[in-house]
């Protein structure tokens, strides 16, 4: 079953937003320099599930916050949004090294971003 996996937070500030996220959470928040990019997790990983998250500059006003959700392949889900009548408002993109992703509305004009691992990357 496709499940919720990563989510990004755009900032206008992004040292003000790691401190936010940081101190409110407890985050730790690592730059990923080649991607211009900041991760974290939001769990400790003993046992309880862990979902990791981003914090990016923001590229537009009201660019919401986006959840990407695992699926076996962007291309197929991509064809299933459009058949339900959602739209496809970025087509399959390479992360290199680590997998594709497509950006994605729903009907009711949510967005949302499908995830697709690289197998090759797997640890």
């Amino acid at each position: 079953m496709a499940t919720i996996v990563h989510f990004e937070i755009p900032a206008d500030n992004i040292e003000r937003a790691n401190k936010f996220y940081g101190s409110l959470f407890g985050w730790k928040i690592e730059n990923v320099p080649e991607m211009d990019y900041w991760m974290f997790r939001t769990g400790a990983g003993n046992g309880e599930q862990v979902m990791g998250g981003g914090i990016m500059l923001r590229y537009y006003p009201q660019e919401p916050v986006t959840i990407y959700i695992g699926v076996d392949s962007v291309a197929e889900y991509s064809k299933k949004v459009e058949k339900l009548g959602g739209k496809v408002t970025k087509p399959k993109t390479e992360v290199p090294g680590h997998g594709w992703f497509a950006v994605c509305t729903d009907t009711e004009n949510n967005a949302f971003a499908l995830w697709e691992n690289n197998p090759q990357q797997q640890r």
